[in-house]
């Protein structure tokens, strides 16, 4: 009787852990499906028409633009897509079930998120036609370049993770790597929101901030694949130095042969002369 008791309580705290171990992954997984909704939600986003130096109800016309619901729209998104990232390490790190799935999943979750937001920021989409001038401006301050540089440093430092976390090496990210990854996502959002509510055109404060929040952004994307490349090369001497290390010792193992005056071998001498007679005879 008490063991049909507490069966049904052993078993719920067994189910319990089980469900535990799907909920980071589950999370990793909505993250890659916001992503894409938020990267198709700026694919709509048509080119605007703002004015260089706008007044009140300009700016209020400029909000009411067809995109910005859009822009709205995919700013609630990538915050919402940003929280998971957040919590499905934490749960994994507090539960100790940290897999190989969501060691795959979640920095391509995370690059999806923030490559796609900074490609589409890049996009004609977001050019705008100054009024009155007839000339054109980037509102995202986002340049082609800009994207390559961001894309050329991931593709280098998880190839450099790749292969030197399959000799045991640690490479987790550190403190410019953590850095990195909060200012991008604070750029994306904020980037979005200035241009949905403000009229960043030329010699603005919120053309300001953009091209200060592009540039420190970029800057520290790029600097923060310098520890990566320092520790592989560092790994990389120390290899090296260990493999001559050997090939010397193997040099001095095969050179200490035991040999005469004219470098011919010594002849064999028998100890204990009686031995050496019995032999001979």
């Amino acid at each position: 009787m008490i063991v049909a008791m507490v069966s049904p309580q052993i078993l719920m705290q067994q189910a319990q852990p089980s469900r535990k171990v799907h909920i980071p992954n589950l999370l990793t997984m909505g993250r890659v499906l916001l992503a894409w909704v938020f990267v198709i939600l700026l694919s709509y986003v048509e080119p605007r028409t703002i004015n260089a130096q706008p007044a009140g109800t300009d700016r209020l016309g400029e909000i009411s633009q067809p995109g910005t619901g859009l822009l709205i729209a995919a700013t609630v998104v990538f915050i919402i897509a940003a929280i998971t990232d957040a919590l499905d390490g934490h749960l994994a790190r507090k539960w100790k079930i940290e897999s190989k799935f969501g060691r795959i999943m979640d920095p391509m979750a995370d690059k999806l998120l923030i490559l796609g937001g900074f490609l589409m920021l890049a996009t004609p989409a977001f050019h705008a036609k100054i009024a009155l001038t007839d000339s054109t401006i980037q509102l995202s301050a986002v340049a082609g370049w800009m994207v390559v540089a961001m894309i050329f440093r991931e593709l280098l430092v998880t190839s450099i993770r790749g292969a030197y976390e399959a000799e045991g090496v640690d490479f987790s990210a550190g403190a410019m790597g953590k850095t990195k990854m909060i200012l991008q996502s604070i750029t994306i959002p904020l980037i979005l929101l200035i241009v949905a509510f403000g009229s960043p055109g030329p010699n603005t404060t919120g053309r300001l901030v953009i091209s200060l929040l592009v540039w420190g952004t970029l800057i520290t994307t790029i600097l923060s694949a310098f520890p990566y490349i320092g520790k592989a090369l560092k790994h990389t001497i120390d290899e090296q130095a260990r493999m001559l290390e050997v090939m010397r010792g193997k040099k001095a193992r095969k050179s200490t042969k035991v040999s005469g005056p004219s470098g011919k071998p010594r002849p064999r001498t028998n100890k204990g002369g009686q031995q050496g007679k019995n032999k001979k005879r």
